[in-house]
């Protein structure tokens, strides 16, 4: 994979949601926007050999995405370690992105089956949002986890195959550095004319 396909298989959401509506995920507002698919954006920082580049919290999955750094004599181990991280960000972003909208969708419904069966609409008289009790929420909570336990133990499986197996690629690629850098030295050590 080249440099601009890595780097254009990530996209960078261009919606920005405040600290005070980031809080409001149970909204219909916010439900709502959950619905469309996120705009996305190709600007991309300047390339840079030395950094990786860390950009902001995703809206939907609430994780920073990550450009990672292509050096300029990029071996094979070191390639396909970088595509395997670029893979796993991907992976990782797409399973937190839906859960969260499932998450979303499914408090919002039961925040209005609760309200509804109390006898009560999703505001007040003043116009303010209706809010359930910690405890009535907790039962949503323990539902919500129980329902998606078997999807959570695959995550929590796959999650620790791949850095594992990143770990690995890193320690591959760090070994083969320093196997490098002994070669350079003693062949530049044996080129040098002795000294006396």
């Amino acid at each position: 994979m080249t440099a601009t396909a890595a780097a254009g298989r990530l996209t960078w959401a261009t919606r920005h949601m405040s600290a005070g509506s980031a809080r409001l995920c149970s909204s219909s507002t916010q439900a709502a926007k959950h619905d469309e698919a996120p705009q996305r954006s190709v600007v991309r920082p300047e390339p840079s050999s030395t950094h990786d580049w860390v950009g902001p919290p995703n809206p939907l999955s609430n994780l920073r995405p990550i450009i990672y750094h292509i050096p300029e004599n990029e071996t094979e181990l070191e390639k396909r370690l970088r595509n395997l991280r670029q893979e796993t960000e991907d992976w990782n972003h797409n399973f937190w992105t839906n859960q969260n909208i499932n998450f979303t969708k499914e408090k919002e419904a039961f925040i209005i089956s609760q309200l509804k069966r109390k006898g009560l609409t999703l505001r007040d008289e003043d116009g303010r949002r209706q809010s359930l009790s910690s405890e009535e929420m907790a039962v949503f909570y323990k539902s919500f986890l129980d329902k998606n336990r078997t999807r959570h133990a695959n995550y929590n499986k796959e999650w620790y195959r791949r850095n594992f197996t990143i770990t690995f690629l890193m320690a591959r690629v760090a070994l083969n550095s320093m196997w490098r850098t002994v070669i350079e030295r003693y062949s530049s050590k044996k080129d040098s004319p002795p000294t006396t």
